[in-house]
């Protein structure tokens, strides 16, 4: 996305040139919110800044959907107890509101994104733009500001509601609004969003926003509010259905750098390896720690601390377990790792192996890694250019086949289920039930931070973190008792405690 630089104007007074020409604070070769957002051009690059908070959610997303449920844990290094407070206590079920790093940024990258899209909306009136260029903008930023909203109800409850550009300390401070007025607001977003978004026709795809994308988020929030809608949320579904979107034939070309915005996405967060600030780096946080990483990626990298340390969103063991046999999906998702540890949690790696028929080996030590986002060899270090998807048409079949089972329509659901599966070289299933439809979608959108609110919505989060605590304790020594103590006020997160101090209205999640 494309950087708009503001460059810094110091002015020198002479003792005789004194005039009121000085008080001008806008000169018309500096750029400010006075000088911007007076073209197309402008308000493009806005627009383009808006998108970039996604790839802090996307980050976060790891450790607070992905680690925080079933699928995935993180390597214990007794070395390195630098990160508990920051990271390892999410997946324990231990945060507060003093737990930094991933959760208030989250938080912020919400917010931020909201007052980008807020600018936009408030300048955009006055302006003279072509009308199909306006109806793109104004589309695409009801989408963001929809999405950003929608990703802070889910994770933190109700929140203020930021609707206008903040031009005052007044208008910066607001209190919390109700969940139910939240997803209202997200709702009304996308009724404005999806007429003016494009439906896709060509792939790849531009990676904006898009109908599709629209209808996704709008389903999404018609099943996971309070008052459930699921006769809404299925016309959405449906309308996804009858677009251009399709499954590909091969489950592990999905996350091929190569084929980026393909006619299986619906919404991906975009990402560009190289020296422009806009690469990702979830590889070297998903292998373990290692002294020689050039052996799997093809690049030597320490990545033993810092924000690109290994050992994070490690599959568990029951996750490998759980795959069906003959479950395409598995060697797509999960890789192995192994080779010989020395003294001082240093492991040198001697390969990568397919999950389905490793046998470890006496003396080595073996990790499990996410491998959807592996693709070396790579050429520069912590800089990947793999998208993260957010949003596909397998979800989205999945999420219909829900919505349907949600309305007594199973044998409706049956046919989408099922397509999925046969993608999977699974055998066609005989019936839908909301216990098969939630393990495949576990299974077909693992490790894309999805499983920590899908158990959310569909009523399970507390019984099955609550054993999957228990097996956790009973493998780990280093858990403490009061680890994994899920309650329901442990379904959302702590408002971060720098917003608490800084906005009086602001009122903490209960059980924080």
């Amino acid at each position: 996305m494309k950087k708009q630089l503001i460059y810094l104007l110091t002015a020198t007074l002479g003792l005789g040139a004194c005039s009121d020409d000085f008080l001008n604070l806008a000169p018309p070769t500096t750029l400010s919110s006075a000088t911007f957002f007076k073209t197309e051009e402008h308000f493009n690059q806005a627009l383009n800044a808006s998108y970039e908070p996604l790839r802090q959610i996307a980050v976060s997303g790891v450790f607070m959907d992905e680690m925080r449920s079933d699928n995935s844990f993180f390597t214990y290094y007794p070395g390195d107890r630098g990160p508990y407070l920051s990271t390892e206590v999410i997946a324990q079920f231990l945060d507060d509101q003093n737990t930094n790093s991933f959760i208030s940024n989250r938080y912020n990258a919400a917010y931020s994104g909201i007052a980008r899209v807020n600018t936009i909306l408030s300048r955009i009136n006055g302006i003279t733009l072509p009308e199909a260029s306006k109806n793109r903008i104004l589309g695409e930023a009801h989408f963001l500001r929809a999405f950003y909203y929608y990703d802070l109800v889910q994770h933190f409850g109700g929140v203020p509601l930021q609707l206008e550009e903040v031009t005052s300390e007044d208008g910066a401070f607001l209190p919390r609004s109700s969940v139910e007025e939240v997803y209202n607001q997200v709702i009304a977003d996308l009724k404005v969003a999806i007429p003016l978004l494009p439906v896709a026709t060509t792939f790849p795809q531009s990676g904006r926003a898009t109908k599709g994308a629209g209808k996704m988020l709008l389903a999404y929030s018609y099943m996971s509010k309070p008052t459930r809608e699921y006769a809404l949320a299925e016309t959405e579904l449906t309308d996804i259905t009858k677009m251009n979107y399709g499954l590909l034939t091969d489950y592990a070309a999905i996350y091929d750098p190569a084929n980026k915005n393909h006619k299986e996405s619906i919404f991906e967060i975009q990402y560009l390896a190289g020296d422009v600030g806009q690469q990702g780096n979830f590889i070297w946080r998903f292998i373990p720690k290692m002294s020689n990483s050039d052996v799997i990626l093809g690049i030597q990298a320490n990545n033993y601390a810092g924000d690109n340390s290994g050992g994070w969103n490690v599959p568990t063991q029951e996750m490998v377990n759980s795959y069906e046999k003959g479950d395409l999906r598995l060697n797509a998702s999960i890789g192995v790792i192994d080779g010989v540890l020395s003294a001082g949690d240093l492991f040198t790696a001697e390969g990568v192996k397919n999950v389905t028929d490793y046998k470890p080996t006496a003396g080595k030590t073996y990790y499990y890694f996410v491998r959807k986002y592996f693709h070396p060899p790579y050429n520069r270090e912590f800089n990947t250019g793999e998208n993260w998807p957010v949003y596909r048409y397998a979800g989205a079949l999945l999420l219909l086949a829900e919505c349907l089972v949600e309305q007594g329509k199973a044998g409706q659901a049956l046919p989408h289920l099922n397509e999925v599966r046969k993608r999977a070289g699974l055998p066609a299933l005989t019936q839908a039930t909301k216990d098969n439809v939630a393990n495949e979608m576990r299974h077909e959108l693992a490790f894309e931070n999805h499983r920590w609110t899908d158990l959310i919505r569909t009523g399970k989060a507390i019984e099955v973190m609550t054993k999957h605590g228990e097996r956790m304790k009973s493998q780990y020594g280093f858990l403490l008792p009061t680890a994994f103590n899920v309650k329901p006020e442990r379904l959302i997160y702590a408002i971060p405690f720098r917003e608490m101090q800084i906005n009086s209205q602001l009122t903490q999640n209960p059980g924080y």
